[in-house]
């Protein structure tokens, strides 16, 4: 079986910009949309300086977490290793966007020429099937497809091979199978010192990077200069991520109001099988909760690239949390409709059953995103259903408030609302005191950061007060405030969480060529030297 990779030389490109330049020609991709990048890399201070440049694109992993979170079958991998795309069943959600760790997709979701009105040539290379959907570096598979009709040799014969590394002047950029131990590829990556790209996300990428010159010039470990924190959070630094912007306010919206939503039918479920909560109540969470679940996928329809496309969100349930989220809301409202129509305690549990499945669904599709640091630490599920139960069981007291002839207990829900708001602040804590140890950067650091003593206010210290004070008196008014607290630091953390503290991870050099001045200039040469 083949397996299609590459060798990037870091001391061999000199940044000409050839191999981008090929790739646009090739690809017609449009203003804004470079499959194939290199990024200009200046690193240390006067006279210990050094400047390289780091080729980066879609790595092609063997292990992508873009395929598996894909809800339609878009992203999809060959056997020859390939991380392809079909646009014709793709909807552009940007799930795939998210769980890069490469920076490595993008979606134009309208058609725009170089100098305002399309030239010719743009008119007449327009990609209409790209409009809405994910794109990426496929290693210009259309070649590679056609090198067995030709009787052509990838990575041997230009024709055939990529067109970044067919164009590269300095040979920095090699293309070959790595499962062919005769191929140069691997051969060049066997003989000579290389890294993969975050390989400790187990994604195991298919571009090798190359860093010593053999017999020559060894390469060197970063120093703490490199990898300081301020640095790789400098939007000037090519290396530091930018905040992801595929998963916008709408998708945001979504993830509130869903959260909400189902926490609301769970915590009702539970209030009504303990004896807390009347049927009437029930009735009035469920038709609440599916209206407020309603709303927010509203807006996550709103954000799709290609909306008529949105069936095929269903052909992925073996992986995609988003497809497991889709089918939990064709069982949550069903249930609903004919338990509202039919009590039954049947109807009742499968409704709640969904909901439990929605929230918890919710919570993996932000976690499984591998591209954004904060999302993927390993408390953010926790955090996102604890979120969710202290939002719903906040919006069954505003319930209980704005139906007092319900003859709710008050009081139950008022100890579960504290133990919730407990169970949150632990969670929080151990969150934001652990996130430079999860790999979470400076900042999104600083971001949760802000928002912690906002969040405390609201989330936390107000429905402990409040619960409490209400649990003493038995003022419904105080009870109404922790419960308003707790719905407005859920959505305030969530908020923040998908819009601010969603930086994408950045570029690693974990080694480093020796090229420039000072203690990183290169030593004398080896082959001299004897």
């Amino acid at each position: 079986m083949k397996r299609y990779g590459m060798v990037v030389d870091l001391n061999r490109c000199m940044g000409c910009q050839t191999c981008t330049i090929a790739c646009k020609q090739a690809n017609d991709t449009p203003p804004g949309v470079q499959w194939r990048r290199v990024l200009d890399v200046e690193q240390g201070s006067f006279p210990n300086v050094q400047r390289l440049f780091l080729v980066t694109g879609c790595q092609h992993c063997a292990e992508p977490p873009c395929v598996p979170v894909c809800p339609t079958g878009a992203t999809r991998q060959r056997e020859d290793g390939l991380v392809t795309m079909n646009y014709d069943l793709c909807i552009g959600c940007g799930s795939c966007a998210v769980a890069c760790p490469y920076q490595a997709r993008t979606i134009v979701h309208d058609a725009a020429g170089y100098y305002g009105e399309p030239t010719q040539q743009e008119r007449f290379t327009a990609h209409e099937d790209r409009i809405g959907v994910a794109t990426k570096c496929t290693f210009c598979v259309d070649r590679i497809d056609a090198a067995a009709a030709r009787g052509l040799v990838p990575g041997v014969d230009a024709e055939v091979t990529p067109a970044c590394a067919a164009s590269c002047i300095a040979q920095a950029i090699r293309f070959g199978d790595f499962a062919d131990p005769a191929s140069e590829v691997s051969r060049v990556a066997r003989e000579n010192a290389n890294f993969q790209m975050h390989a400790g996300l187990g994604t195991d990428p298919r571009i090798r990077y190359l860093y010593e010159v053999p017999a020559c010039t060894p390469g060197r470990d970063p120093e703490p200069a490199d990898q300081d924190d301020e640095a790789l959070s400098d939007p000037a630094n090519p290396l530091a991520g930018e905040r992801q912007s595929w998963w916008d306010y709408r998708a945001a919206m979504n993830f509130i109001l869903g959260g909400m939503a189902s926490g609301l039918l769970i915590v009702a479920s539970l209030a009504a099988l303990s004896g807390a909560l009347k049927q009437a109540m029930l009735a009035s969470a469920t038709t609440a909760a599916g209206v407020i679940m309603a709303l927010g996928l509203f807006f996550v329809f709103l954000k799709l690239g290609r909306k008529l496309h949105f069936p095929n969100v269903l052909l992925r349930p073996q992986t995609s949390w988003m497809t497991r989220e889709t089918l939990c809301v064709a069982v949550f409202y069903p249930a609903a409709a004919a338990n509202l129509l039919w009590p039954h305690p049947a109807a009742a549990a499968i409704a709640a059953l969904a909901a439990t499945g929605f929230l918890y669904c919710q919570a993996k599709m932000i976690h499984t995103s591998a591209g954004v640091p904060a999302w993927r630490a390993p408390l953010v599920p926790w955090l996102l259903v604890s979120t969710g139960l202290s939002e719903g069981l906040g919006l069954l007291v505003v319930l209980a408030a704005a139906f007092p002839a319900a003859g709710t207990d008050r009081a139950s829900l008022a100890t579960a609302g504290i133990v919730l708001a407990a169970i949150h602040l632990a969670l929080w804590r151990n969150y934001v005191s652990g996130a430079k140890a999860a790999g979470i950067g400076l900042g999104s650091r600083r971001d949760l950061g802000r928002v912690s003593p906002l969040l405390h206010l609201l989330a936390h210290a107000l429905p402990i007060a409040c619960y409490g004070a209400g649990l003493a008196t038995g003022s419904g008014a105080i009870l109404l405030v922790g419960a308003l607290g707790s719905v407005a630091g859920g959505a305030l953390w969530k908020a923040v969480l998908l819009r601010r503290a969603c930086h994408l991870q950045g570029f690693a050099l974990p080694k480093l060529p020796q090229r420039g001045s000072g203690t990183r200039a290169a030593p004398p040469r080896l082959a001299l030297s004897r």
